[in-house]
This record gives C-alpha cells, sequence and structure tokens, in this order.
C-alpha cells in the first residue's frame, strides 16, 4: 500500500524496503517534529507546505521539493489541501550521499520519477527499483536548488518575537523598531542575526518577506492582496521585490512549469 488517509499512522523504519514511497490528499494537518532513519524527499504537485527543520523553517510550494537528510527533525504543517507526495530512502544501501537539507526545483521527469516511487507497493524487491531510482539520485543531483530555506536564531531574547511572528503572520518591522518590541539596542540585535543566522537583519527580514509572499502566493491570494499584508508602498514595489529575489513575477513564479 502507498495511498494513504491523514487517519493511518505511518513509520517509514518499520519497513524493510530500500525505498518506501506514500501519496496522499491533505488537507489540514500538522506532522509534529520527527526524524526517521530513512532520508526523504518531500513534494508538492498542489498546495503548499511550511517545514519547520534544525534551526530552520522552508516554505514548500507546489513543484518544488525539499531532500532531508536522514536523522534530520522536521515537521510539516500544511494548511490547504496538499497532495502530497514523500519518498523514503535508506542511504546505507545507496553509493550516493547528501547530508544538505535542500529545497529544488523539480522538472518532468523528476516529477515523473517521484510520482511512480510514490506508489510502489511497500514489498517490491529493490532490483525492480534499481534502474529508476538510479535516474533518480542522477536528476536531484543536477536539481536546481531553490532560495527557500530561512535560519532561525535561536537566542532567547527573541523566543517571543518569533513567536508572535508565525502567529500573526505579519511582515516582520525595520530594525529600529524590531529592536524596541525586542527591547534591546539595534547593535545588539543586529549582532544576534549576523553571528546566528549569517545574514544581516535586513537580510533575514527580506527572505522570511519572499518565503511568507510564496506560501500566500501557493494559496491563490492575489498580487495586490500578498503586497498589502506583507506591507508593501504598491503592488509594483512588491513585483520588483520579487523579481529580484526570484528572476521572475510573482504570478509567473507560482505558475511556472519547471
Amino acid at each position: 500500500m502507498a495511498l494513504i488517509t491523514e487517519q493511518d499512522r505511518f513509520n517509514p523504519d518499520t519497513i524493510d524496503n530500500c525505498v518506501v514511497g506514500i501519496a496522499a490528499d491533505v488537507g489540514r494537518h500538522d506532522s509534529g517534529m520527527h526524524k526517521h532513519q530513512k532520508a526523504q524527499l518531500l513534494y508538492a504537485p498542489s498546495g503548499s507546505m511550511n517545514i519547520t527543520l534544525e534551526n530552520q523553517k522552508c516554505i514548500l510550494p507546489p513543484t518544488r521539493a525539499v531532500w532531508i537528510p536522514a536523522g534530520t527533525c522536521h515537521c510539516a504543517v500544511m494548511t490547504n489541501v496538499v497532495a502530497y507526495r514523500s519518498v523514503y530512502f535508506d542511504m546505507s544501501q545507496s553509493a550516493w550521499q547528501d547530508d544538505n537539507i535542500r529545497v529544488i526545483g523539480v522538472n518532468p521527469l523528476l516529477r515523473e520519477l517521484i510520482e511512480r516511487m510514490a506508489f510502489w507497493p511497500w514489498d517490491m524487491p529493490y532490483s525492480e527499483q534499481k534502474a529508476l531510482v538510479d535516474l533518480f539520485w542522477q536528476e536531484l543531483k543536477t536539481a536546481p536548488d531553490e532560495n527557500l530555506l530561512l535560519p532561525i536564531p535561536s537566542d532567547k531574547r527573541l523566543e517571543p518575537w518569533l513567536n508572535q511572528l508565525d502567529k500573526e503572520g505579519h511582515s516582520p518591522l525595520p530594525l529600529n523598531e524590531t529592536a524596541l518590541s525586542i527591547g534591546a539596542s539595534e547593535k545588539t540585535i543586529s549582532r544576534i542575526f549576523s553571528r546566528e543566522t549569517g545574514m544581516p537583519y535586513q537580510a533575514w527580514r527580506q527572505q522570511w518577506r519572499l518565503m511568507k509572499a510564496i506560501e500566500l502566493l501557493s494559496e491563490h491570494k492575489s498580487v495586490t492582496t500578498v503586497a498589502f499584508e506583507l506591507g508593501f508602498s504598491s503592488d509594483s514595489a512588491f513585483v520588483s521585490f520579487f523579481r529580484k529575489q526570484m528572476g521572475s513575477t510573482p504570478s509567473a513564479y507560482i505558475k511556472r512549469p519547471l
């Protein structure tokens, strides 16, 4: 069985096979923080997912996938109907290794490979899987990386502020206003972000806005609505920001075939 429902309990580590795939249509779902011994490729041909990883977050819009190495703690949250595909790999049986979390574009060939593997019977012999799995590794290695990861600072002074961002979804304010909200100096906030995220605060803020924009666009909200919700002065200012970050307009990015 590879097609599951929201109510099914599933643990890929209990299935003794090198490649294990699942497919489901999921509405509102929170997987909770967990990890498994197998590596995972998570893909959403429709809908979007918010994924929390170890000190990182990512947004997974349609036609993108995330590679999660074995043993990585993660949580997937879905708030709208998502066509969910997940393929798990026993990396001890693989000649290729990648221990980096990656968000990648999915071209038509990789999409078809994921779709095929997601529906494989769980007792399918590896000898029958190997040819397509080898092709999958080739496509995965050359898949383009997408700028959809956001490092999260762990300093306790920022925790209430980060929780409020998660809860309300409003765009982070400029540095001077954020410093007042947190109750620390601008210099202190800047040092925390540079040290713990590798990004200046303003760059982190822009990455947060980009990922939130993709999430809202994936929910079929208009450019005008997204621009307003994220505090841009106009639609054109938002489109210009998005094009600079992603190389295309918001509408073209969401609809883009790879």
